[in-house]
Order: structure tokens, then sequence, then C-alpha cells
């Protein structure tokens, strides 16, 4: 029996099967799969919430919307499905809107559904409580926004938001469901037939054959190749063809940060230890996913050296070629199609990457790679985090399975390039905006959507912005192991303000023990002094699987402003004059 059949309301005629919005809705997500959903409670949408759990759709709350709406985005990067985030009207849609607008710079498919007044009142603005006009908020920072006002629309509404978010490039949508809604009434049979079943929702987008030649007819004239794998190359879950490429073309290649593990860091063609080099060097570039952004110095200027390049772009949206730089073989289409297509191609008979270059690049490899090595292995008191994450990678090398979650500013620039994934999409981090309090939200998610234990290890600034899910962990027995890595303040703990008495604005509380907000409840905490300590309590956490918060001690001179990016901040730029 479906939500839909369950007993009619109380004005039901006699004989008649009646249904309504909330159950309308809960069968047209059970219909398409869509069966988790991210959100917080409140009016109008706290009985909605308390019906779907009962019909078995899994409702997991949170303490604040955003953190909702960043698990409901990496769920849908995880899945391919697009992840569901639920919020109350006006404020709790405004707080959903960061992590919407996120999603769709990320294409990361999303639906974010929000209750909301009625247009009779919104039009006219007579003041309802928590009136907006949501739909026109939402329209300019989603790929599509769309409302529902009547019960027998709602089957293709969800159907129209499930396709948008998914086809093509993805990202993220808003459904607007005015409070009304839940509650109208309609004959049961028709509301059944009124629901739909989307069929094939991304649809394969085969590339041209003039596109795969002419992509492998530059390919061939390299000297020095390089392949970069963006996150949109995780996203399409083509690993095994992704892999038969890159070892078949025997070109060096580059992942990005949420791109490793698609090949293992440590496969002899992975140039991420050699970054500088293969950017500046290289003379054609395969882009496979990735774009042309600030990520990537929108492919010019000093981080590409004078090196003349040509550019290979595959990509399934079409706007995308000649973004920043002249694209000489834009190819168009999914990421799957387009690898296939190139095999094939490519025949037998391929002659793979010049053997100088690719020695030369895995001889620079191999140098940055001793040269690191003794500063991961120290065992400095306090720790620093050279040391702290030396620890984690062997950690992470040891139990491959785990998904690492990474945010900060030192904290996520160095794990990035210290921490080795080794199998696809097992590093979640803040993506294209470098946006900070994805922490929580993407632990959450990952834990439920796959199974799998999670490591979050966060800089102390950032995981304030998302702390407080840590209650959301403990009430769901999550298995999830946050690591801080606490120095006191926002870059580093030690600045002082020379024209008053208050704390320097990147200063924190020193000495400050988060392993005690996650004792308060229920979970484990753990104070961490030394890497062999915080190695104990890391090992400890994901053996038993039990919610846990090790608040790693970092000196707190160790770290840099702003990471890898202080050039962005404008005054720095102005001292480098």
């Amino acid at each position: 029996m479906t939500a839909a059949t369950k007993e009619k309301p109380a004005a039901a005629d006699e004989g008649q099967e009646l249904t309504d919005g909330f159950n309308l809705i809960i069968d047209a997500l059970k219909l398409n799969g869509l069966t988790t959903i991210y959100g917080v409670p409140g009016i109008p949408i706290t009985d909605f919430g308390r019906m779907a759990q009962a019909s078995g759709i899994r409702v997991l709350s949170f303490r604040h919307e955003q953190n909702a709406g960043y698990a409901a985005a990496i769920a849908g990067y995880l899945t391919k499905k697009p992840g569901i985030c639920l919020t109350v009207s006006a404020p709790g849609f405004l707080n959903g809107l960061t992590t919407l607008a996120h999603a769709t710079t990320n294409c990361f498919p999303m639906i974010l559904i929000s209750g909301s007044s009625e247009r009779e009142i919104v039009d006219l603005q007579q003041g309802d409580y928590e009136e907006m006009d949501q739909l026109a908020i939402a329209k300019p920072l989603c790929k599509a926004a769309y409302r529902v006002l009547h019960a027998a629309d709602i089957g293709i509404g969800i159907a129209r938001a499930i396709r948008s978010a998914v086809s093509g490039r993805p990202g993220g949508v808003y459904l607007d469901l005015p409070a009304k809604l839940f509650g109208q009434v309609m004959n049961a049979e028709a509301g059944r037939k009124s629901l739909v079943k989307v069929i094939d929702p991304a649809p394969a987008q085969i590339p041209a054959p003039d596109a795969i030649k002419r992509a492998l007819d530059v390919l061939k004239s390299a000297r020095k190749p390089l392949i970069i794998l963006g996150k949109g190359a995780a996203y399409a879950q083509a690993d095994e063809a992704i892999k038969t490429f890159v070892e078949k073309s025997g070109v060096p290649f580059l992942p990005m940060s949420m791109a490793k593990g698609l090949l293992p860091d440590l496969h002899p063609q992975c140039a991420g230890a050699a970054r500088s080099t293969v950017l500046k060097d290289s003379d054609v570039v395969v882009m496979i996913g990735a774009r042309l952004n600030w990520l990537l110095s929108h492919g010019k200027g000093k981080t590409w050296g004078d090196a003349p390049k040509k550019f290979i772009q595959i990509d399934i949206e079409p706007k995308e070629m000649d973004s920043n730089v002249e694209i000489a073989a834009p190819v168009v289409g999914d990421i799957g199609s387009c690898m296939s297509a190139l095999i094939e191609a490519m025949g037998k008979d391929w002659v793979k990457a010049p053997g100088d270059w690719s020695g030369a690049v895995s001889a620079k490899r191999e140098e940055n790679v001793a040269k690191m090595a003794p500063r991961l292995m120290n065992n400095n008191v306090p720790m620093d985090y050279h040391g702290a994450l030396g620890v984690l990678r062997t950690i992470i090398k040891e139990r491959p399975e785990t998904i690492l979650v990474n945010e900060g500013a030192n904290t996520l620039d160095l794990a990035r390039g210290v921490i080795d994934i080794y199998k696809p999409r097992k590093r979640l981090d803040v993506g294209t905006w470098g946006v900070m309090g994805i922490g929580m939200g993407q632990a959450i998610a990952a834990a439920v959507e796959t199974g799998h234990k999670v490591l979050a290890v966060e800089g102390d600034s950032a995981f304030g912005f998302s702390g407080m899910e840590v209650e959301t962990i403990c009430r769901y027995g999550l298995p999830v192991c946050v690591v801080i890595f606490n120095n006191n303040g926002i870059y580093r703990g030690t600045d002082v303000n020379k024209a008053g008495t208050d704390p320097a604005t990147t200063v924190f509380v020193a000495g400050a023990r988060y392993d005690k907000m996650m004792e308060a409840f229920g979970g484990v905490g753990v104070n961490a002094t030394s890497p062999d300590e915080l190695k104990r309590a890391v090992n400890a956490a994901l053996d038993s699987g039990k919610p846990t918060l090790i608040n790693a001690v970092i000196d707190p001179a160790a770290g840099s402003e702003s990471g890898r990016i202080g050039n962005l901040n404008p005054q720095s730029a102005l001292k480098k004059k």
C-alpha cells in the first residue's frame, strides 16, 4: 500500500478513496528512487517530514539548513541522483540558497524543496508569516526553478526537477511548494495516474566522430602531453574507461582535488607531486571533466609558463569551450561516451607519450616526494601540519575505503598534496568556490549514502561553520571521525591587535577543547597533542565506527595566511608590490 492509499480524510465522500499533497509528494519521490531527505523541520513542512519518515523515506534532521544543503549536494555527487534538501520558508529557504548555488557551480545534482507562502498573498505583499517571493530569488542562482500550485501537478513538477538536476551538466534545482498545496485533496486513483517515473533522466550524449579525430590528431602531435582530471570525471563514474584511456595514452595525469583516486595517486603516471612542472612545460593538455577556472589560473599566466599550449577539452557543456583560452579540440559529450569513443579510435597501434617527457615528470615527482618525506615523519610537540598530515596519510593508505572530507585554509591546501587517495570519490572537499562549512554536511551524507567510514579533517575555523552538526552525527550514530587541526585561529593563532584590547580578528580562544563538544552529545572526544597520539585516536575511531572528535593541537604559529591563495587578498597583493 502506497502513501497515497492510506486512510482517507474525514471529509471524504463515502466509498471514494482520496489522497492529498503530502502523500503525492512522498509517492512521487519514492517512485523515482529518492528515498533520503536532508533538512530542518518547521512550519510548513514539519508534518511532511513526519509522514515521509513514516512512509519509509529516511529523513535526517540537521541543526542548520545550510549544512543539510551541503549534505544533499554531495549526496547528488556520490549517487548521480539529485540529493533532496527540505527547508521551511523565507529564512530557512535563504539558508539553503547558498548550498543551491554551490551545487550549481560545482555541477552537483540537488533539489532544494521549500515550503512557501501562497501566491495571492505574496503578490499583494500582505505580510504573511515568512512571506517571500522565493521562486524569483532562487531563479538566478540555480539551473532551474519551479513552483507547484495544484496537487495534480506534483508528479510533473518533481519529474521536471529531477530531469533538470541530472541532465546535461548537473546542477541545483529549486522546487517551491506553497503551504496550501500539502493539504489539497484529490481522487486517489487520479493522483496515482498523475505521478511520473522519469525515464532516462540523463541520456548519453555521444561525441561527434570529427571531434574525436581532431582531439587524437592534436594529441599525436604532442611532445609533452598532460591529462587533467576534474571532479566532473569522478562524477561520471566512468572509472574503468578513464583508466584505460590514461594508461593506453601513456600521458602523465594531474588530478584536481576531488578527482584524486580515479587512478591511485601512487600510479606511475600521476604527476600530482610535479604539478608546477607539468603545467609549465606541457604543450598539449587534455581536460577531462575539468574547467580552466581560477583553480587552474584560467589556463594562462605564470602558472602555465612560456611553452605554447594546445588544449583538448572534454565536457558535456558546449558553452564551457573557449571560456578562458582557445580550445583547439573541443569534444562535447558525456565523459563515459567520450572516453569510449577515444579508446576505440586510438586502435591497437597507438604510440604512447614520449618516454623522455614521462621520465622527466617521474624524476621530478620522485624528487619532490623525497624532499617532503622527512617533514611528514616528524613527531613534533606541538604538532605542525606536516607531522599531523603524515599520520593521516598513512592511515588512509592502510584504509583506502575511508572517505576523506577536507576543509580549511592550510588544512585543506596541505592535505590535498600530502594525503594520497587510492579509489574514486573518496576525497570530498570545498569545491569550485572554496566554500568553508561543507565539512559536517558532507561527512554525514557520505556516511549515509555509502555506508563507509568517514574521516573529516577540518581547520578550526572551517569547523566553526558547521560544528553543531556533531550532535547530528551522534544522534544518528554515524561512523564519522572528525579531526580538528586546532592552532587557535584563522591561518595562525599568533596575530596581535595593536590598537586595542580585543583579540585580533583572526584569533580564537587559546587552548580550546573541541573534543568536549562531542562528549557532550554522547560521542567520543580525544585531545591529541602529538602525531603518535593522533594516530592512535584516529585508528581507534575508525575501528569502532563510533562518532568521534579529535582535537589535534597544532602549533599556533604553524600556518600561513590563506594557505596558497593569499594573493587573492587585495591587501596581501598590495604588500607584495
